[in-house]
């Protein structure tokens, strides 16, 4: 598949532990967020098109600060993600008003992507050598259209220094194809060592180089099959749950345990940043200055 790949940008997050809509929190010098580099750096790398998932009561905002800009550099379409959509003939508990988590984020955009393409994070900033990295992947000869990839970054580069994060840790073979991703939570840097929370609330330690999942997938269109069929099967066994979600990452397990996937670790050395936390802001602010200072941004990115 020679088409340019597509960035898809999961931005319906409501965003609990930060407030407000940090999609839109402005960090760069002009004005700038997260997602303005994340989709300068998508563009330097080679891809075609951006795909926004948000939630329809922000399309407007996400219109008037997007749309213009971005005229003319990148493709550009929207997706949304409602707690209603979900397979005809299925019902679920009216008191639920969060949509489905990440899995179905991505399904949103079945109709309109037709070649390989990333998933991040809005609110996450992944640096440029991630993406060129991912987009060189998609160039492999020999790659199978079951062949999917993701950025592992370590562990020790993706803390935030105001609170605990969740992290994916993945354990990959020794041709660096992933067999395992395990949902972490509770991370947190303890007198110079890093701890998560076990699911008895016991502290364990976690190696700092350990590689782990920052959200940045490689899929081509099939994944989009695969993610319908387990959805249906999800939202039959969750009916009625409130906060049951459906995960980026269970679903690639899922594919890998039943052989019908593999997906290739892409090592990433860069030091990952974001806003989990209101008080992560200043940080952000501060390593987007030094990039710029180095020359990797231009002090107005548009």
């Amino acid at each position: 598949m020679s088409k340019k790949p597509t960035l898809l940008i999961l931005a319906a997050g409501i965003g609990s532990r930060y407030g407000g809509l940090k999609q839109l929190d402005k960090v760069g010098p002009c004005g700038e967020t997260i997602i303005d580099y994340s989709v300068y750096d998508a563009i330097q790398a080679g891809f075609g098109k951006v795909v926004f998932v948000i939630r329809e009561n922000i399309e407007a905002d996400f219109r008037a600060f997007f749309d213009e800009k971005l005229k003319g550099k990148i493709e550009v379409e929207y997706v949304f993600q409602e707690t209603n959509k979900i397979p005809e003939g299925l019902s679920f508990n009216p008191e639920r008003t969060k949509p489905w988590g990440t899995g179905h984020a991505v399904l949103m955009a079945k109709d309109i992507i037709h070649e390989n393409f990333a998933v991040i994070n809005a609110d996450d900033f992944y640096g440029r050598e991630a993406y060129q990295t991912l987009a060189d992947y998609f160039k492999t000869e020999n790659n199978q259209e079951t062949d999917y990839c993701m950025v592992g970054y370590e562990l020790k580069n993706t803390l935030s220094e105001n609170g605990f994060v969740s992290r994916g840790q993945c354990k990959s073979d020794e041709n660096n194809y992933l067999f395992d991703v395990i949902e972490r939570t509770h991370i947190e840097r303890k007198n110079n060592t890093i701890v998560f929370q076990d699911e008895n609330q016991k502290l364990v330690e976690l190696n700092e180089n350990t590689l782990v999942s920052m959200n940045f997938w490689g899929f081509t269109p099939s994944y989009f099959e695969f993610l319908n069929e387990k959805f249906n099967r999800f939202i039959i066994e969750n009916t009625n749950k409130i906060k049951a979600e459906f995960y980026i990452p269970s679903v690639v397990n899922e594919l890998i345990e039943e052989d019908r996937a593999r997906v290739k670790v892409l090592h990433s050395k860069a030091t990952w940043f974001g806003v989990t936390y209101k008080e992560d802001k200043v940080g952000v602010m501060e390593n987007i200055q030094k990039l710029i200072a180095s020359g990797i941004y231009p002090d107005k990115l548009w």
